[in-house]
């Protein structure tokens, strides 16, 4: 049995050693480990010496598991990891694993601690380092080292020392850190870790150091009384404080989310009235919106008379939501997080949540709530209930109780329509599946800012030879491949034109045209890139993807031979080619494009006539964002007026760009509302929701998209005199875009009109029949999912061949799933078949897994996906888009995602794995 034991333990620490090497301080630890021998100690102190903390736990625990064991070996490891302030690595060895969204958020804090270090270690460090030992953030061994750390080496490197040591603690260490940062005066830090605003009174900096350690400190707090409406907000909301659903609509800027937590709080002031129990939920379709409307305006005005809590994705507290939700007066969540748990009420798997456990939703952003979107399938639930409740009435039955829905947004936009009335079909749908009683808005000559708005169109280049050589080099291509092009080069029509020749070639396995296809669209790209920022830039961004497709074609070793075909040798000669010449042409300042130049006169006129210039300039993709950004920190002239530039873009990873996170976001954000920055350049991430104050500057170059981004573009120049300007872009049109979303703009504010003319029968009659066939397309949808849903292809019958060679790779039955995401394929056959090679991209680690480089086929250099470490496991994980599928011997004409292959593969059985790996690495020892 003890053998049995010790192998259990062996097993639970060898599979979340990648954890513990991030979470054991080693000297401490070795200090209190009998059972290792004096050499094994001196060569892991040597080791941690020379190789640093990480290494030196990877050698510590490899002398633990080593054997023979010692009687008690494993609970003296447990009780030395204690002791040293290590619990958070005890207990994972003893199976305490906690939450997979409290080990999340966790691992987030942790991230953010390190992306924040540089400022952090200018803290004072003896005085932090007395209070986090009195919090129990560190051991008195800790800080000791700390000091004398400080001692010999200076403040920063103690600052590193004990950053670095309160970050192993048990979950709940980044609140008591946040606290502590308060407490000693660290304010500027405090708003850097929780992105708020340092300009607060300073009443308000002392009434939250009384707050308990697990409260967010909040900027420019108010009383609860405080909340002041000006005559136009108290217009719109009348109908809302009598009770009645509505949709408030104005402009970005204008104060809508304020008027709502007005509303709230008479809404909870007339319940608490009245003996009966309010409870507001907030929904946002973004989680940065959370975080936002919970600091800057729910829990301000409503605290202390309520309590008030946030909720995401990205939160410990969405695992006990319905306790949250029990326990507090107001909830700001996603509306992700309200939909699950509506569904589990339904389905009874588990605790779920009611509509009628909530008398308030407030719906941001409102304008979403259509179709199948999350919004919708919410408020498809309420329109059930309410027609239920119609019939139970009728029948004189008790009915269930709904809450009141108060919708927000800038613009509810027409939906495409060309046509007044199918726009105010439009609007009306969305009050439908709303239940709002009326859209509730201003006249548009109350809702005119005074913002000057110009349309910057542009002439083409006299002589683009750049452009001129890639379309010589395209049309080679095209010869080479006998392809006759459809648009003209560099246009969108061409782009769709290339992705349909590849797709197409894909599925005849014509690896000539799949190489020529997929060459000719980076190609256009550069086209498009050479246009709208440097030259420089779009060769920079050919050269890398020849680059990375050389890498491909080598391995690490050289001893492997991986395939060339003729045409990617032409391929590659022919860029080889014409390098120099495009890097020539590159250089000369007189062949830029004129977009760009309109842009630099416009920001820089703006930033030389304005005292306190700050803008944003908003574009299309993320490359142009990033690529904008250094050409602006590049160029003297824009320095020489203090334009202190940077971007904020997606946090998606539907980009082959690196997308930024949302501690990357905040912080950015954070840097522009104290001037730190002064000119964003943006994708649409910033153009909705996000809290971006005093722009004078707004500026769209070379992307437009409907009248909603363009109102909520222009409701970014927030600042008196603010102006708004559209820089057309060669190809893009833009100019032609904007005049349509104006048009669109006016035919919108019509048909409110309209609908506000509405006699109130009518408006009911339209707002029924809309709910009823909202409620049928629901049932129609659902049944069509389910159809979807039924994956009945046997998994022998699903083959998966190389997407560049056609080489035939495996079959269902080789692939398994971990945590109904990942499709790994850990056969011995699959190993011998791909490369390993090594990712410059920094690599994720996220609860129990990490990724770590990425494997090509081993014949052709065909990217296939990732290598990933699953609990000490490598797992091969397959991206299906690479792959062509094949079922019962016919090619799949569209695989991008795995959700499109038609059937159901087993799930991983990490231990039986586990097992095998244990069992293999004992014959090695042997």
């Amino acid at each position: 049995m003890a053998a049995d034991s010790d192998e259990m333990h062996e097993r639970l620490i060898k599979s979340f050693q990648p954890r513990l090497r991030n979470l054991i301080a080693v000297q401490q630890v070795l200090d209190l480990l009998d059972f290792v021998t004096p050499d094994q100690k001196e060569r892991i102190r040597q080791k941690n010496t020379n190789e640093g903390n990480r290494a030196a736990a990877d050698a510590l625990v490899t002398a633990v598991i080593q054997k023979p064991h010692q009687a008690g070996w494993f609970r003296a490891f447990v009780d030395a990891l204690e002791g040293s302030g290590c619990g958070y690595a005890a207990d994972y060895i003893q199976n305490k694993i906690p939450e997979p969204e409290v080990e999340t958020e966790n691992d987030n804090c942790v991230r953010l601690i390190q992306i924040l270090s540089p400022s952090l270690v200018d803290m004072k460090v003896a005085e932090v380092r007395v209070h986090c030992l009195s919090q129990e953030l560190i051991t008195q061994d800790d800080s000791e080292i700390i000091a004398a750390a400080t001692r010999n080496h200076g403040a920063k490197t103690g600052a590193r020392e004990l950053l670095g040591r309160i970050v192993r603690g048990r979950p709940g260490w980044f609140s008591k850190f946040l606290s502590i940062l308060l407490e000693t005066q660290h304010t500027k830090l405090y708003y850097e870790l929780t992105g708020g605003s340092p300009d607060c009174d300073k009443q308000a900096q002392q009434n939250e150091r009384q707050l308990p350690i697990n409260s967010v400190y909040t900027p420019q707090a108010h009383k609860a009384d405080d909340i002041t409406l000006r005559d136009y907000q108290m217009k719109v909301v009348r109908p809302a404080l009598e009770g009645k659903n509505i949709i408030i609509c104005l402009p970005t800027g204008w104060g809508k989310t304020r008027a709502a937590v007005y509303v709230a709080k008479k809404h909870l002031d007339s319940r608490k009235a009245a003996g009966q129990t309010g409870k507001v939920a907030v929904l946002v379709n973004k989680i940065p919106l959370v975080e936002q409307h919970y600091s800057a305006e729910f829990l301000p005005f409503l605290k202390p008379m309520y309590k008030v809590e946030r909720v995401s994705g990205a939160s410990q507290l969405k695992i006990s939501f319905v306790d949250t939700l029990r326990k507090n007066d107001v909830i700001i969540c996603t509306a992700q997080i309200l939909e699950n748990y509506l569904d589990r009420s339904r389905t009874g798997e588990d605790e779920g949540v009611n509509l009628s456990d909530l008398s308030l939703i407030i719906v941001d952003e409102c304008h979403h709530t259509q179709k199948e979107g999350v919004y919708n399938e919410i408020m498809v639930r309420y329109l059930k209930q309410k027609i239920k409740n119609a019939k139970l009435k009728k029948e004189q039955k008790p009915t269930v109780p709904l809450p009141q829905i108060l919708g927000l947004t800038a613009s509810p936009g027409v939906g495409g329509a060309t046509k007044l009335d199918k726009a105010v079909e439009h609007i009306l749908r969305i009050c439908a599946n709303l239940d709002a009683s009326k859209i509730m808005t201003l006249p548009p000559d109350q809702l005119k800012r005074d913002s000057k708005k110009t349309v910057k169109p542009v002439e083409d280049r006299k002589e683009d030879p750049f452009g001129d050589v890639i379309k010589k080099i395209m049309n080679a291509i095209h010869y080479h491949a006998q392809l006759k092009p459809n648009g003209d080069l560099g246009s969108q029509i061409y782009e769709q034109w290339v992705v349909q020749m590849e797709r197409k070639a894909v599925l005849e396995g014509d690896h000539k045209v799949r190489a020529c296809a997929e060459h000719l669209r980076q190609y256009n790209e550069g086209l498009g890139l050479s246009n709208t920022i440097r030259m420089w830039d779009a060769l920079n961004f050919l050269n890398k993807y020849h680059e990375e497709e050389m890498k491909n074609k080598t391995t690490p070793d050289e001893e492997q031979v991986i395939q060339i075909t003729d045409t990617e040798r032409f391929l590659f000669n022919l860029f080889k080619e014409y390098k120099e010449e495009l890097h020539k042409l590159a250089n000369n300042p007189d062949y830029e494009n004129k977009s760009l130049s309109i842009l630099r006169t416009k920001i820089l006129q703006e930033f030389s006539t304005r005292q306190d210039a700050r803008g944003i300039v908003f574009t299309k993709t993320r490359r142009v964002a990033i690529a904008l950004t250094q050409w602006i920190q590049e160029n003297p002239k824009f320095a020489d007026l203090d334009v202190k530039a940077a971007y904020v873009i997606g946090g998606g990873d539907q980009s082959v760009v690196k997308p930024m996170t949302a501690a990357e976001q905040k912080d950015v954000l954070t840097k522009f509302r104290s001037g730190e920055v002064n000119l964003l350049i943006a994708t649409s991430v910033a153009e909705e929701g996000l809290d971006i104050p005093k722009c004078n500057v707004v500026i769209r170059y070379g992307h437009v998209g409907n009248e909603i981004s363009m109102i909520q573009t222009e409701g970014r120049g927030r600042a008196e005199d603010s102006t708004y300007t559209v820089v057309d872009v060669k190809d893009s049109g833009v100019a032609e875009k904007e005049c349509v979303n104006e048009y669109r703009k006016d035919m919108m504010n019509k048909a409110i009109d309209k609908i506000g003319a509405l006699k109130q029968d009518a408006y009911d009659k339209k707002i029924q029949e809309f709910q009823i066939q909202a409620i049928m397309e629901y049932r129609l949808r659902m049944k069509m999912k389910q159809k979807e849903d039924i994956k009945n292809e046997d998994p022998s019958e699903v083959k998966f061949s190389c997407r560049g060679c056609s080489q035939e790779v495996c079959t269902g039955e080789d692939i398994e799933v971990i945590e109904d995401i990942h499709r790994v394929n850990v056969t011995p056959q699959f190993r011998e078949l791909f490369i390993r090679k090594e990712s410059t991209k920094r690599k994720d680690s996220l609860l129990d897994y990490e990724t770590n480089g990425y494997i090509v086929c081993g014949k052709c250099g065909q990217r296939w996906g990732s290598m990933m470490y699953f609990r000490g496991i490598q797992c091969p994980s397959l991206h299906v888009k690479n792959f062509v599928v094949a079922i019962s011997g016919k090619n799949m004409p569209k695989c991008s995602k795995w959700t499109d292959v038609p059937a159901r593969f087993s799930a991983f059985d990490y231990v039986a794995h586990a097992d095998q790996l244990v069992e293999s690495s004992d014959e090695e020892d042997a």
